[in-house]
């Protein structure tokens, strides 16, 4: 008897949250962001099976209540767009301060700056590995043997 795939699991768990600040670092240090609407985006591929979730929210976004809110709400939109959009990475989401929104502007915001992280980091390894060859210490990069235009005697 062949068992149904299991439906996806809206579930916001230890695993797939940034939980150290060298991992926040980490993907700060990486320097790709995206930025919609209320929302900067950082990325940085992980080589995991799945998404993980770090929040940067500052004082200057509101009160704690206002903070949690938006912290909530962002939360809630990486859980419910998790398993449409492609996993493996680790993002970290920094709030700007801006007038309250509901969830589906929140879900729209992050899954176009998901999409568009992805987008950028697929362009990146293409350009690293799509045409590079391996480097002949022996030749410069024209091609010629190499020393030819060092500053050297001729």
């Amino acid at each position: 008897m062949d068992a149904a795939p299991h439906p996806p699991r809206f579930t916001f768990r230890r695993a797939d949250r940034l939980t150290h600040a060298r991992e926040f670092q980490a993907v700060y240090k990486a320097g790709v962001r995206k930025v919609r609407g209320p929302l900067i985006v950082f990325a940085l591929p992980n080589g995991l099976p799945r998404a993980r979730l770090g929040l940067s929210v500052g004082r200057r976004v509101g009160n704690a209540v206002a903070r949690n809110r938006v912290k909530r709400l962002v939360r809630d939109a990486f859980r419910l767009e998790r398993h449409a959009l492609p996993p493996g990475y680790d993002l970290v989401v920094s709030v700007r301060p801006h007038e309250p929104v509901g969830l589906a502007e929140h879900r729209a915001h992050f899954s176009a700056a998901w999409r568009a992280l992805d987008k950028e980091w697929r362009r990146r390894e293409q350009r690293r590995g799509g045409g590079d060859a391996p480097i002949d210490p022996t030749t410069d990069a024209s091609g010629g043997a190499s020393g030819g235009t060092s500053g050297g005697t001729p």
